[in-house]
């Protein structure tokens, strides 16, 4: 056996929706092999998880993960705004090597705070597979494609490009390739057809904005008679492969089509809030069984990746949106962060839980602190009491990742310092050294 923890409070997030008093997880070639009180065989390396909580790793079902470089330059204005005056004049100068910075910084967040799995959909993928694969964290890339203002040539070259990165992951271990068109408003019915064919060939999953503000909503009706939902269900593009990021104006009818075609819903509370887009209708999908699953969104529009903050707030933003401090449970929000956003990439029989045959992506929460003592309810205190730097320990594939807060696979010091100089330089290519302190 590789490792074995041991005398840890399992939050198991099986069917059974366990939580285990002192028990062990025995864990040999990357997979959960034992789950019992004692496990007697001979291990490697042993974890003594006594006074920590034993979870799956948390996962981050959309964010855009080189943003990091972009934190904090364009705060407090409203989306169509914040994109075409800040950010999409930066992205126009973004070159590969400040993708591969913000790419590393962005690994080493979510890995301290206890992300072992996401979902990105950004440029330069290959600039994000290397820094994926040097902080060893498990993710899905999804390939953009994006036609703003041209005949959609631009679209159709992102489209091969993607269906070149599909390809060329379809067996790896620790990353899983989708397509990404951007959004119904950015993308021309010809293409989303065509990646939605292309998709369903190679078996693989699409990662799309749909209805995150009330304009765009707007801005559909009048153009295609359709709300987005009900437009790209009416061109056959919707179905269980779909990962809908935001889905926050999702009209009754659509929510309707969202359960009917199995949509998968990438719920970003954190961005939704500080961009005022609104409150998406998450205790309605749960109620109909939509799969929601939980994201941060990128660091440009949320400003962390700590999927910790996010539980938190999205169990809150739900009771206050109701008025019913009943609606959005703690459990519910932890099947959110975690099988959830394992189903919502087609991972659910590899990832989001513990149990036995599963990769053993798993992280240690701290229980010595105060703000989680008494020890009262494991589930309740991981989703309303614990912060991301109670996270003692990360394991992702089998790995040693970090152990006692010290990350194993990459620099801290190092990456702190080259994303800084990366901010920079990309700052003063596109002249806006000023957004920057």
């Amino acid at each position: 056996m590789d490792i074995l923890i041991k005398n840890g409070v399992l939050v198991t997030m099986d069917k059974d929706m366990r939580v285990l008093k002192n028990f062990s997880i025995g864990i040999d070639e990357g997979r959960i092999i034992d789950i019992a009180e004692n496990i007697t065989v001979e291990a490697d390396f042993v974890l003594d998880a006594r006074n920590k909580i034993v979870m799956p790793g948390l996962v981050n079902a959309h964010t855009h993960l080189a943003m990091t470089l972009f934190r904090g330059i364009a705060d407090d204005l409203p989306l169509m705004k914040w994109l075409m005056d800040v950010i999409w004049p930066i992205e126009d100068k973004l070159e590969a090597e400040h993708v591969y910075a913000g790419s590393l910084l962005g690994c080493l967040e979510m890995i301290t705070t206890g992300t072992t799995c996401f979902n990105d959909m950004y440029f330069q993928m290959d600039e994000v597979a290397k820094a994926v694969n040097e902080a060893g964290i498990r993710a899905v890339l999804s390939y953009p494609i994006i036609s703003l203002g041209d005949d959609g040539g631009e679209a159709k070259k992102m489209l091969r490009e993607a269906d070149i990165g599909v390809r060329k992951y379809r067996k790896k271990t620790m990353i899983k390739a989708f397509y990404g068109p951007h959004a119904p408003y950015t993308c021309p019915e010809e293409i989303l057809r065509e990646v939605k064919s292309l998709a369903d060939r190679r078996r693989t999953g699409l990662h799309i904005h749909v209805s995150e503000t009330q304009s765009e909503v707007n801005d559909s009706r009048k153009e295609k008679g359709l709300q987005p939902f009900e437009y790209l269900d009416s061109i056959g593009f919707l179905g269980s492969n779909v990962v809908a990021a935001h889905a926050v104006w999702a009209s009754k009818k659509e929510i309707d089509i969202l359960k009917n075609r199995a949509v998968k819903v990438a719920h970003n509370p954190v961005c939704n809030m500080k961009l005022a887009s609104g409150i998406a209708q998450v205790p309605e999908f749960t109620k109909r069984g939509i799969t929601v699953a939980l994201g941060t969104d990128g660091a440009a529009s949320n400003n962390t990746l700590d999927m910790f903050e996010s539980m938190k707030v999205c169990a809150l933003l739900h009771k206050i949106g109701r008025m019913d401090p009943s609606v959005t449970p703690a459990y519910d929000v932890l099947e959110y962060a975690t099988i959830n956003g394992a189903r919502s990439l087609g991972l659910e029989d590899e990832l989001g839980s513990l149990e036995i045959g599963k990769k053993a992506d798993i992280i240690l929460v701290d229980l010595q602190k105060p703000n989680l003592t008494p020890l009262s309810n494991p589930i309740s205190h991981l989703v309303y009491s614990a912060r991301s730097n109670d996270v003692d320990t990360v394991i992702i594939d089998g790995k040693i990742i970090m152990e006692k807060g010290a990350i194993k696979t990459i620099g801290k010091k190092e990456i702190l310092s080259y994303a800084q100089e990366q901010a920079l330089a990309l700052l003063d290519k596109a002249d806006k050294r000023d957004l920057i302190f």
